[in-house]
């Protein structure tokens, strides 16, 4: 498997684990206010699909600005979700990322994307996909610090542990 196919995994992975772990905790964990980087783990959550939809809106060529535009529509109906119904809306990006990624044939080409914020970056799909695992791990890591707060652990989603349980 080629290195940005198993990040992509990983990240997957990661996130169905925190999702799992958040349905076995008590209902009102996802809307408890605290003192943090967001006010709640629904927040978290929200942002974290709202940033994976939009770095793959760019990184397939369409123009970010357009998904802008339609950003807080989409931020409202993601708020007003079930846990379950967020786990679904991850999983659609998921799905949408695996049938764009599997294709791709050499992920360190030179590729083009245009940020409306940030402007234009030649980089690679390796090199944009390594950088929304890592944004992913910062977030997870924002609402461990957010559950233990609450009184509650956070699941073990470091790489390693994905490694150990693929290579089973």
């Amino acid at each position: 498997m080629n290195p940005t196919m198993k990040l992509f995994r990983y990240h997957q992975w990661a996130n169905q684990k925190y999702f799992q772990h958040l349905q076995e905790l008590p209902e009102n964990v996802l809307d408890k206010k605290v003192e943090s980087v967001f006010s709640s783990i629904r927040e978290v959550l929200v942002h974290m699909i709202i940033v994976d939809s939009a770095w793959l809106f760019g990184i397939k060529g369409m123009e970010l600005e357009t998904f802008v535009q339609s950003r807080d529509e989409r931020i409202k109906k993601l708020t007003n979700m079930s846990l379950e119904e967020l786990e679904a809306a991850y999983s659609e990006v998921m799905e949408d990322y695996e049938h764009f990624l599997k294709p791709i044939n050499d992920p360190h080409a030179p590729h083009t994307v245009s940020h409306p914020y940030f402007g234009t970056l030649e980089t690679s799909y390796a090199e944009l996909y390594q950088h929304i695992v890592n944004h992913g791990t910062y977030h997870r890591g924002n609402m461990t610090a957010m559950l233990r707060q609450m009184g509650h652990p956070g699941p073990s989603t470091d790489f390693i542990f994905y490694l150990y349980e693929v290579n089973k």
